[in-house]
């Protein structure tokens, strides 16, 4: 392990390796051991370091390699719109990654500052790592992109800890799990420190034990046949001339032969979910659309898709789009709509508008009118079925921000556009989806136009899925929804609980060290 005279190039290379290493639990490498390697080499940067300034330096370059290696994707994003610069979506994912250091940077420095011994550093860092992922999460609007609790997302049992303290404290657990490897391998570290990091060790054991009960698969089948359409359209043709019919007809096409061949099967009518921008009609002016859309719906089901709601002035002008779900019934009545609330900076507006035209930088979708913001998480009342909750793309990855507090639904609709994740964009969106139904105790199903479409339920388990970059439907009984968890019923409060038993643990051991 790492020796307190590590050189400074030294401890900079290390902390770039360790944070990339780190990465590698996420998806689609799932390779979790090595997370927790990253995280115990970061607590032995931050333990030796001769000050809290390069304890925050080590962190913030540790960060920066953890964010660059998960966010890759993002590069993919930007070769899509060709009034953007070549080149740059590899500076965007630089960029980015350098800004997101700056919460390990932070947490680093805490651990660092308010803890003497290695012991109390482990259990501050651990509580500074779940504070910096919830600041990450809303400061300048949050990207809560990837947090380390998603790197347990396939592993049974221990995920199930997302039912009470959600995603931040399974990132707090594998904090605590990464430094008990440091003060087990410590030179000189005290026999209580070992037996420290064998504890925890054991605890997490434990808790995939306990929690492996609750992974069962969740499944009703009298639920209502959830159809999932994929048409694997990609972002390269989205806005060629003439796309927006013909891709249309493909969602059609696709929807009137699945409910078709399964007519005979079902007694009942059916939910059909596309993905987000499906329809590139304003539904709501236009009743020629809603009439097509209505045609290959059986009398008795639902469509949800998404499209655009259109906001004009007084004097009819546009002044504003909504990035939406529409639901409509086979009559071509529009029976509920939900506007996307949390929007992408630079996908679906532009900040400082004039700032940025000037430097040649424009939305990396098509158009000049920004979208407008929805109120946020509601719930919509579907005839004949149960009620949804919906998240539009990455709203889903913002925990204890996904469903109405006080209307609870029984599903979550989550339509999104992943064909501009690229590769790992994708199964990384999919895991954290899965990580909201744990935490909520809710069945989530996905739509997307290159995939992954999905159903999970409410134990986070993948029920059907369609694989990325493949077209065709697949159906699903909604699985039942679970009595509401602790952290659908808390929020973020048992994450504070944690955070605060972790500071007061760690204050009490360097008091006694003293």
């Amino acid at each position: 392990m790492l020796h307190a005279r590590l050189s400074n190039p030294l401890a900079a290379l290390c902390a770039i390796l360790a944070g990339g290493v780190a990465a590698l639990g996420f998806e689609p490498w799932n390779l979790v051991p090595l997370t927790v390697l990253g995280i115990a080499v970061l607590t032995a940067l931050v333990d030796t370091a001769p000050s809290v300034r390069a304890a925050a330096k080590r962190g913030w370059l540790f960060g920066a390699g953890h964010f660059a290696a998960g966010l890759t994707w993002i590069a993919t994003a930007f070769t899509f719109q060709a009034k953007m610069p070549a080149g740059l979506g590899w500076v965007a994912v630089i960029g980015l990654a350098m800004f997101l250091a700056i919460y390990v940077a932070l947490a680093a420095a805490l651990a660092r500052g308010f803890a003497k011994g290695p012991l109390g550093r482990v259990l501050i860092l651990a509580a500074a790592w779940m504070l910096a992922e919830w600041l990450r999460g809303w400061v300048l609007s949050g990207f809560a992109w990837n947090p380390l609790g998603a790197a347990w997302v396939d592993v049974p049992g221990v995920r199930q800890m997302a039912q009470y303290g959600g995603a931040l404290a399974l990132s707090g657990i594998t904090v605590l799990l990464g430094g008990g490897l440091w003060l087990m391998a410590r030179p000189g570290a005290l026999r209580r420190e070992r037996l420290v990091g064998v504890g925890v060790a054991a605890a997490v054991l434990v808790m995939g034990l306990a929690g492996t009960g609750l992974d069962r698969p969740q499944y009703d089948p009298d639920g209502p046949v959830v159809f999932l359409v994929q048409p694997n359209i990609g972002q390269d043709v989205k806005y060629s001339e003439g796309a927006g019919q013909r891709h249309l007809q493909v969602y059609l096409d696709l929807t009137r032969s699945a409910l078709g061949a399964a007519a005979a099967d079902r007694d009942a009518g059916a939910l059909v979910l596309w993905s987000e921008s499906s329809v590139p009609y304003a539904v709501e002016e236009d009743p020629e659309a809603r009439a097509l859309l209505a045609s290959v719906l059986g009398p008795r089901d639902l469509l949800l898709f998404g499209g655009v709601a259109v906001i004009r002035d007084k004097g009819g002008e546009v002044t504003a789009l909504t990035n939406s779900l529409f639901v409509i019934d086979a009559s071509g009545r529009l029976l509920g709509r939900y506007d996307k609330a949390h929007l992408v900076p630079l996908g679906e507006y532009v900040p400082a508008r004039p700032l940025m035209a000037r430097l040649g930088l424009t939305r990396l979708t098509p158009g000049d009118v920004d979208f407008a913001a929805g109120p946020g998480p509601r719930t919509l009342a579907l005839p004949g079925f149960p009620s949804v909750g919906v998240q539009i793309c990455y709203e889903i990855i913002f925990p204890g921000a996904v469903v109405d507090p006080g209307d609870r639904p029984a599903w979550i609709a989550n339509i999104s556009n992943d064909a501009w994740f690229g590769a790992s964009g994708p199964p990384q969106h999919l895991a954290q989806a899965r990580l909201r139904a744990i935490e909520e105790g809710l069945p989530v199903a996905r739509a997307t136009p290159t995939g992954i479409s999905a159903m999970i339920d409410a134990g986070g388990n993948v029920v059907v899925s369609h694989p990325a970059g493949t077209q065709g439907v697949v159906s699903s009984a909604l699985p039942p929804a679970l009595a509401p968890t602790v952290f659908a019923r808390w929020g973020h409060g048992v994450t504070l609980g944690f955070g605060l038993l972790l500071v007061c643990v760690g204050v009490w051991v360097d008091r006694r060290r003293g």
